[in-house]
Formats: C-alpha cells, structure tokens, sequence
C-alpha cells in the first residue's frame, strides 16, 4: 500500500471515530478481548478552533465562528501513537478514539476494521437516512405564477 493511500485510509477512519458516538465506542472497547496499556502524550484538553466558511461553497473564505473541540495523544504498547480530535467537550470519546486510532495501526488493524469501523459506517448511515427521511417528510414545494401581462 502506498504512503498516501495510508493517509487517506486513516483520515477516513480517524473521521468514522470522531463521528461515532462515545457509547458506540465504549461497547467496542468493551467488547475487546485484550486491552492495551497506553502512555499519554497529551491527556484530553478542550479548547476551540476557528470554523471558516466559504459563500456558495466556492467563495472566499470568512471566520464562521469557533467550535470546541477536544483531543488527545497517546502511544500504546505496541508502539503506535494514536490521536483523538472530537467535536465537543467529551475527554472519554476523544481517549477512546486515540486508542483505537493507535491499535487500527498496529497488527490489529485490519481485524479492527471489520468488527468496528464497518459497524459504525452502518450505524451512521442508518442515522442520515434517517434524518434525511425526516427532512424530506416535511419538506415544502414553493412555485410561482407567471402574470400575462404585456
């Protein structure tokens, strides 16, 4: 596998945790039969980041707003480093992302792979469809009336 394959593998899978819920997590974490030992490098911190937009999605950027966000670093035993960036204030969900941002990393990764992040994918696609069915229930169909004037 190429390095930036890799990256873009990982990017994915750092965001299916970050947008997983902590309980989701925590039953995953639960249900592993062997939990590494982990060191932190940074213990979870909250602070803010700057949320930019663009007009039309194509426009020039402007400051949005800020959002908070927490993370978090860590190494487990095996040796690979782990990082958790979650949107909010939840230290646990970012300390859960960290550890398995590392152990999908080490040997374990692609077992990891199928018993948890295809489960979360499924989960949060269920959750969209779900929230788009919902939008569209109450979605209203404007038009206008053209006048025959000359």
């Amino acid at each position: 596998m190429q390095p930036a394959d890799r990256t873009s593998e990982r990017r994915a899978w750092m965001g299916e945790l970050a947008k997983a819920s902590c309980d989701d997590l925590e039953t995953a974490w639960n249900a592993l039969p062997e939990k590494p030992d982990w060191q932190w490098l940074r213990k979870p911190e909250t602070g803010l980041v700057m949320v930019r937009g663009r007009a039309g999605g194509t426009g020039g950027a402007f400051n949005l707003g800020e959002m908070t966000v927490t993370r978090c670093a860590l190494t487990i035993d095996a040796g690979t480093t782990g990082y958790g960036y979650v949107a909010g204030r939840n230290a646990r969900h970012a300390e859960l992302a960290a550890v398995f941002d590392a152990l999908l990393q080490s040997p374990h990764g692609p077992d990891l792979k199928k018993t948890l992040l295809e489960p979360l994918a499924e989960t949060r696609s269920k959750t969209e469809r779900r929230k788009q069915a919902k939008a569209a229930a109450t979605r209203v169909e404007f038009f206008t009336m053209v006048r025959g004037e000359d």
